[in-house]
């Protein structure tokens, strides 16, 4: 191996760090935010989506029932419904780190396996508008999702070759407010679909008095219910 071709290898070993920052650190900011203390961290603090839970909570226990990761999931539906918060639960129900970027964040083969690298044994990957990566990334992360192994080539033309890198087990979450414009070999890598859908006033009450509870102010259940209404179905 040359000592240019080394290192390129070692790049990727690294996993480009500086790129990998860029990816993710901005959407970590942008979608936490001040609600990070707001969002429920375990499955049982979760109001709402009562079928999703259930699944979801089984799969979560057979998991760490036999020591593994548990399989891929992609949340869809509307913005504001807890796609992003329940990704959060699964890290913190495995006890794992979660790393958050976002489709049309990720430009290149090389921004994902950047990220892909510098995943800890069993760490949550979330892509938020999955529906928007570029074809040519999905294809980086067929292996990825599948076999937990990552294809990179080096050099172009004849003397191009590609080197397989194994990667730690780890769990995708994927969300989207487009199912349909997820590809279909995309999709099928997933081992639970599950729909998010609007709540009912009685579950967004719960959620306002649950948030009022945290920042200490003063609501009664009617004030909570006159706020519920008003919600348009979403806690948001």
């Amino acid at each position: 191996m040359s000592e240019n071709e080394w290192g390129r290898e070692e790049g990727f070993r690294r996993g480009e760090n500086q790129d990998r920052e860029e990816v993710l650190s901005a959407d970590v900011a942008g979608d936490d935010g001040d609600e990070a203390g707001l969002r429920p961290r375990r499955l049982d603090e979760f109001v709402g989506q009562t079928e999703l839970k259930e699944h979801l909570g089984v799969l979560l226990d057979a998991a760490r029932a036999r020591g593994q990761t548990p399989d891929h999931l992609l949340f869809a539906g509307p913005p504001g419904l807890g796609k992003t918060t329940l990704a959060g639960i699964v890290a913190a129900e495995l006890e794992v780190t979660m790393h958050v970027t976002s489709g049309p964040a990720i430009e290149r083969a090389g921004d994902l396996a950047a990220i892909l690298t510098n995943l800890a044994d069993r760490d949550v990957l979330f892509i938020d508008e999955i529906h928007r990566l570029p074809k040519q990334v999905e294809e980086v992360l067929y292996p990825a999702m599948e076999d937990f192994q990552l294809d990179v080539v080096l050099g172009k033309g004849p003397a191009a070759r590609s080197i397989r890198f194994d990667l730690p087990p780890f769990t995708l979450v994927g969300a989207t407010t487009r199912t349909g414009l997820i590809a279909g070999p995309l999709r099928d890598r997933f081992g639970l679909v599950e729909r998010l859908d609007y709540y009912d006033p009685g579950e967004l009450q719960s959620i306002v008095e649950r948030a009022a509870g945290i920042l200490s102010v003063l609501v009664d259940s009617e004030g909570a219910a006159e706020i519920a209404s008003r919600s348009r179905g979403t806690p948001r």
